[in-house]
């Protein structure tokens, strides 16, 4: 659970609401989009801010899945999404060739010495030059966020080796869709922390972490993203089956024990992610549970823990026997289905953080044959 913990504090210490790394694609575009979309629907942001910054969101996607290097470092492609006082920041990093840093810092240097008014005019000049190209674009996809947002783009180039560097493009925007960097063009940009993110998440192999308020929409599109990754592992239908329900329920877990939003930003937002450890999907999740149900899931857990494979079968269809018509509650059938279906162990820490309520962390192994 030390890693659980320590992908926990970071998010929290550096407000990420969403990290993602792995090829980008475009059909992960719509989940990644959506994800940030159904997390500002439960904020402040107007229409007009979330339409700009998803356009925007849209643009960058759209570049990497374009221009990106999808060979050798296709894999260490990176989508944040970070939770400001004023509003979000958005933070990409994805491989590029190195003979293409040059031109690229220029083209980011133009657009960043410009107002929105010039912004514009030069839009509307490469759009009628001869240098335009549809590979290339000349850069429009640069201005097209400029305009969007509003100002200039934050942006880092990390070399990877002698043909390679590691480009990294952030952006902060306010709740009207406008970037909140204006006039600070003289402050360089401070990558390390994405750099750091980046070798955390490969060290260990993971694909998506999610530390937010876990709605209905964000649930469907961590599964979504889940399902990318199973297709793009070829994970044969039966433990792709068994992976996504297994997701199902371990998030319907974090939302039975869910105490609102303004407790878990107090105390300790969710966390749900998803590694790919030595060919086993590892699934973990994080939440708040009030203090005085920790003792009841424990004895669920130990018990679930210590019955055999074979037993559990009979152990499920107790507690769904002793289910009734009028009541919400799934006793612990969830947590039966998923030691069932993963054929591991329960693996579970509890951590008090205040007089009411401490924090769970539960991972489930997803091992490739049942027992």
């Amino acid at each position: 659970m030390d890693l659980t913990r320590k992908i926990h504090d970071k998010m929290r210490q550096e407000r990420l609401l969403f990290v993602y790394r792995g090829e980008v694609t475009e059909e992960k575009s719509l989940p990644l989009l959506t994800l940030l979309e159904n997390e500002m629907k439960e904020d402040a942001f107007g229409m007009t801010g979330r339409k700009r910054l998803f356009m925007y969101v849209l643009e960058n996607l759209q570049n990497i899945v374009k221009h990106g290097d999808h060979s050798g470092y296709g894999g260490m492609s990176l989508v944040a999404y970070s939770k400001t006082d004023d509003g979000y920041t958005i933070t990409t990093g994805n491989a590029i060739s190195a003979d293409h840093v040059k031109d690229l810092k220029f083209k980011l240097d133009r657009v960043n010495r410009l107002d929105t008014t010039e912004i514009k005019a030069l839009y509307r000049q490469i759009l009628d030059a001869t240098e335009f190209s549809k590979k290339g674009g000349a850069g429009l996809g640069l201005i097209e966020m400029a305009i969007k947002t509003g100002n200039r783009l934050d942006y880092d180039f990390v070399p990877l080796d002698e043909n390679y560097s590691y480009f990294i493009l952030s952006k902060t925007v306010g709740p009207d869709g406008v970037g909140l960097n204006a006039g600070n063009s003289d402050l360089r940009f401070e990558s390390h922390s994405v750099v750091q993110l980046e070798h955390l998440m490969a060290e260990n192999s993971i694909y998506l972490i999610w530390s937010g308020h876990i709605s209905p929409g964000i649930g469907d599109e961590v599964l979504s993203l889940t399902e990318a990754k199973l297709t793009e592992e070829d994970v044969d239908s039966a433990l792709r089956r068994r992976v996504f329900n297994i997701m199902i329920e371990i998030l319907e877990n974090v939302s039975k024990y869910n105490p609102g939003r303004e407790t878990e930003e107090k105390h300790g937002m969710p966390v749900a992610m998803v590694r790919l450890e030595d060919g086993r999907f590892v699934l973990t999740t994080g939440n708040l549970l009030l203090r005085s149900n920790v003792g009841e899931l424990k004895f669920k857990l130990d018990r679930i823990n210590n019955t055999s494979k074979e037993d559990l079968k009979t152990l499920f269809f107790e507690s769904l026997s002793v289910q009734s018509i009028d009541t919400d509650s799934t006793g612990n059938m969830g947590l039966i289905s998923m030691a069932r279906k993963s054929g591991s162990k329960l693996n579970y820490q509890f951590e008090e953080v205040s007089d009411m309520y401490s924090y769970f962390m539960l991972t489930v192994k997803v091992e490739e044959q049942q027992g």
